[in-house]
């Protein structure tokens, strides 16, 4: 099976690549994982990743640049349904709109939008380090008790337009979505990469899924 982490210029694909290939490796290498931007690849691959570190716009236009990237994805995952994890700002790419410096479109996958964070003068932005996150029910977090810490760095939040798609939130001066789930798309605002042993549970899950 192949597994693709998708190379659009984000900043935090090292770390990404690095724990899904020792997850992976912790499970029997299931997967040949591969980091490319290439759409031929990506149309042979099994499951995607999407990271993403930095400002909403850049992250998509940094992605539609790529020839071909976008449209290739949306078929896979929209038309063919193959699971798809998001994270950061690879997560709020899903919406339909942020509003991080204007006002942009998203891919419209998951409904809702992306606001800033709303801190008391307590809270500092951007939210960084370590908080505890309640989910549901779902394969994505088995093996994970409630109230499990996972490591966040972010100014920005998905504000999902349908409660069933939020699958986990946390809170940091107020309720905030920590992962969404729409069928077989997945997303974390929260990075498993850095949350060490937590972390590697839902990328560990995220490799046994079958939606």
């Amino acid at each position: 099976m192949k597994l693709t982490i998708i190379n659009y210029g984000s900043g935090n694909l090292h770390s990404v690549h690095k724990a899904f290939e020792k997850v992976n490796s912790i499970i029997g290498s299931p997967y040949n994982i591969v980091v490319t931007s290439n759409p031929l690849e990506i149309n042979e691959s099994d499951k995607i990743v999407l990271p993403g570190v930095g400002a909403f716009n850049q992250c998509k236009n940094s992605l539609l640049d790529i020839n071909n990237l976008y449209e290739t994805l949306e078929d896979k995952v929209i038309q063919k349904k193959i699971p798809f994890m998001g994270i950061c700002v690879g997560m709020q790419l899903l919406a339909n709109k942020a509003y991080e410096f204007g006002n942009h479109n998203g891919f419209g996958w998951i409904e809702g939008e992306v606001v800033k964070l709303n801190t008391k003068e307590t809270f500092q932005v951007p939210h960084m380090g370590w908080n505890e996150v309640c989910f549901e029910k779902h394969p994505l977090f088995t093996n994970c008790k409630q109230g499990t810490d996972f490591y966040f760095v972010h100014s920005f939040h998905f504000k999902a337009a349908k409660k069933e798609n939020v699958l986990a939130t946390t809170n940091y001066s107020e309720t905030i979505t920590a992962a969404v789930i729409n069928e077989n798309i997945f997303g974390t605002q929260f990075h498993p990469e850095k949350s060490h042993e937590n972390g590697k549970k839902i990328i560990e899950n995220f490799l046994n899924w079958k939606p």
